[in-house]
């Protein structure tokens, strides 16, 4: 039996130890923290994850919240030009619902489950040093622990890397009693050039069903409130104050809205990048990376556990394709490459569309949306699977020519 060694209990992690174990694998998962210490603590993310990324879990029987979890339909895109002016929306449904379970409740899960099922869990912190030991000991340690010091093992990809500091600074928290301005959960984006994205998502939390409002800052831009990480209750009195002031029609649903807990609330950011997939911790001893480890993308685009999941389902398949044969770096890049493309790369396209102030064309087929449904749907569609982004959307020619052959067919 082949001893994997998994190092991070998150999306990624815990996705790819519950797959394994369920085929006989002998897994090991090593988290930092325990599961009652995963309930107690503060939101790690917003984790909005669609209907493909969802199916990845299903296949395994790990979609343990699917009937307590509010759908997300669809997504609304709407742009801002100026405080309290909205230019234009538009809406479409995607073909199946999505859904946000709150990681707290789900990884915590996870990982009991995964005990449950015989697996071992080590509650310990791994360093660095640590790791040249730890891959003695297994056939193949992946690393899956997005946050901290291990991800820096693995080299920077400056060839497919655009930025080298955060291009958002991200503020979140979990509310309940929002109103619903259309009787259903879909996702609304709000965007406002020069100032940032405030994005609302459904989620499901350890109390119940609540909802999500994430605000996307220009770093020392109008909407860059929270740096001083305010408790949730500070957080709410900023963030009504400014959504008040810059987008009016998601403030006034705020008037009956408090945190959902007492650690309801999350501030932070992440500089984009991609990784190389392998790193040496001792000679002739590879370590595999994976997910946010790897490929790391701002959430504006609601790709990072989207990305996660797909990821975990790839490897695991390149796992039980691989046999008996040894996980070496060949192979390691190999099995990135088939993660990479073309949903990871399609998903960094996308993220870094919406992070840049939009090209001519691109602002053309926003305000082309608004008019036209098919339009509307192919670019609501990228949300869940932005593997097709390049072939329509970011290059000029080819966008101009999908805009022409719409507008010519209404």
């Amino acid at each position: 039996m082949r001893k994997i060694l998994i190092v991070g209990a998150g999306q990624s992690g815990l996705q790819l130890a519950l797959s394994l174990q369920a085929e006989g694998y002998d897994v090991t998962v090593m988290s930092a923290r325990t599961p009652d210490e995963i309930r107690r603590g503060w939101p790690t993310s917003t984790q909005a994850m669609f209907a493909p990324a969802l199916d990845r879990e299903r296949a395994y029987g790990l979609n343990l919240w699917d009937r307590q979890a509010p759908p997300i339909p669809g997504n609304e895109i709407g742009l801002a030009p100026a405080p309290g002016v909205r230019a234009f929306t538009f809406y479409e449904p995607w073909d199946r619902p999505g859904n946000s379970v709150d990681q707290r409740l789900k990884m915590s899960a996870w990982l009991e489950l995964f005990e449950e099922r015989g697996g071992r869990a080590i509650y310990h912190t791994v360093m660095t040093s640590d790791l040249a030991g730890l891959a003695d000991m297994y056939d193949l340690t992946v690393i899956a622990a997005g946050k901290g010091e291990l991800v820096e093992v693995f080299d920077r990809d400056p060839a497919r890397s655009r930025y080298t500091a955060p291009q958002r600074h991200l503020a979140a928290i979990y509310l309940n009693g929002l109103a619903s301005p259309y009787g259903d959960s879909r996702v609304r984006i709000s965007i406002q050039p020069g100032a940032g994205e405030v994005l609302f998502m459904p989620a499901l939390t350890l109390s119940g069903p609540c909802g999500i409002l994430l605000v996307e800052a220009l770093p020392g831009g109008p909407l860059d409130a929270f740096t001083d990480r305010p408790s949730p209750a500070e957080h709410l009195r900023r963030l009504r104050a400014l959504l008040d002031e810059r987008f009016p029609w998601e403030g006034s649903l705020l008037a009956a809205a408090e945190p959902a807990d007492a650690r309801a609330s999350l501030v932070g950011g992440f500089t984009p990048v991609v990784r190389k997939p392998a790193a040496q911790v001792a000679p002739g001893r590879d370590v595999l990376g994976m997910a946010d480890v790897v490929v790391v993308n701002d959430p504006v685009s609601g790709q990072g556990a989207n990305n996660a999941a797909h990821c975990a389902a790839v490897y695991g398949q390149a796992i039980l394709d691989r046999g008996g044969k040894p996980f070496d770096r060949e192979w390691m890049e190999e099995t990135f490459e088939a993660f990479w493309e073309p949903r990871a790369r399609g998903s960094v396209a996308l993220t870094t569309m919406l992070l840049e102030p939009p090209a001519p064309h691109v602002q053309q087929m926003l305000g082309a949306a608004a008019q036209y449904p098919a339009i509307a749907k192919r670019i609501c569609d990228l949300i869940p699977d932005p593997s097709g982004i390049n072939d329509w959307l970011l290059d000029p020619d080819k966008a101009a020519a999908y805009l022409a052959s719409v507008t010519a067919a209404g």
